[in-house]
């Protein structure tokens, strides 16, 4: 661990309608030069993350941000500095971006990055931007097999891209043919299936990961051999730890009451909020949210929603 002292800085991610992001190059003189990045900078004493966002915009891009949206926060250590990222999500601002300081900007797609370089810090942000705001949660258990199958395949139609396979009380035999049917019907669409528990049958179904709950992403030290890891969280420390193991993102519930538990105590936005921004890794929503919620769970620091019930009506 370094023992430089840590710069503060406020990164944006300006987001186009189709998905596209926002990336500059450094310009000579500066450390990484020729580098691309996230456009943003340091934060002056006594400023805050959100004023040091908006001044930075306005002075490298003459753009004035609209709704900044806190999202992660990273600390990345270079030879010549330690650095703490914290990150925005801009999805409106006024104006044009164009270059103030002459530098070189790019829009691209998270998963389809064509500048080079990068500056190191920023491969896990732009794996993390591939995931999509809405997550799925399996409910095959409940609406019976077919039923779950039939609306999977409208979901997937409506635009779902990211499914977590849960069911887990189906026989083992059972379980592997609904993981790799939806595994299937999935990658026609594009979308990524993660298996929640056992890695063996995330392989066996041929899906993209797994989906550990709190209790079995404790026992781990290391992360999962395989291309995407999610975790459940419900607190700052299982937050952590999900970090720790190099998780992609984690879900945090219950955010609000819900069907399934009445009754049970929540975290309610102010926490959720706190707990997101601090996190190093994405985080969704989930608990009493439906698709609709998405702008408002983004608003305070969610990359997304999870949906249960919500993901199949």
């Amino acid at each position: 661990m370094s023992t430089q002292p840590i710069t503060e800085v406020a990164a944006a991610v300006l987001t186009q309608p189709d998905g596209r992001v926002l990336l500059a190059q450094r310009p000579p003189g500066k450390a990484y030069a020729g580098y691309w990045e996230f456009p943003g900078g340091k934060v002056e004493a006594g400023e805050s993350l959100e004023a040091a966002l908006a001044r930075e915009l306005h002075e490298e891009l003459g753009i004035v941000v609209s709704h900044p949206c806190r999202w992660i926060t990273r600390v990345f250590d270079y030879p010549h500095a330690t650095v703490r990222l914290n990150f925005f999500r801009v999805f409106e601002w006024q104006g044009v971006p164009h270059p103030h300081e002459g530098q070189v900007f790019s829009w691209q797609l998270p998963d389809a990055v064509e500048v080079t370089p990068l500056l190191p810090a920023n491969f896990p942000i732009l794996k993390a931007l591939s995931l999509p705001p809405v997550l799925g949660i399996s409910h095959a258990e409940s609406l019976g097999v077919d039923t779950y199958l039939a609306r999977l395949d409208v979901a997937l139609h409506d635009g779902l891209r990211l499914i977590q396979l849960r069911d887990k009380t189906l026989p083992e035999e059972a379980r592997l043919a609904l993981a790799r049917e939806t595994v299937r019907r999935a990658h026609l669409h594009g979308a990524r299936v993660l298996v929640n528990g056992s890695l063996d049958l995330a392989h066996a179904a041929g899906a993209d990961g797994v989906h550990l709950d709190s209790s079995a992403a404790t026992q781990l030290s290391a992360r999962p051999d395989c291309g995407w890891v999610g975790v459940s969280c419900h607190d700052a420390a299982e937050l952590a730890h999900a970090a720790a193991i190099e998780a992609d993102f984690a879900l945090l519930s219950p955010v609000l009451p819900t069907l399934t538990h009445p009754g049970a105590a929540t975290l309610g936005w102010e926490t959720f909020s706190t707990l997101a921004a601090a996190s190093p890794i994405p985080v969704y929503g989930l608990g009493g949210l439906e698709r609709d919620d998405v702008a408002l769970a983004q608003s305070h620091g969610a990359h997304g929603v999870a949906l249960l019930r919500g993901a199949w009506t």
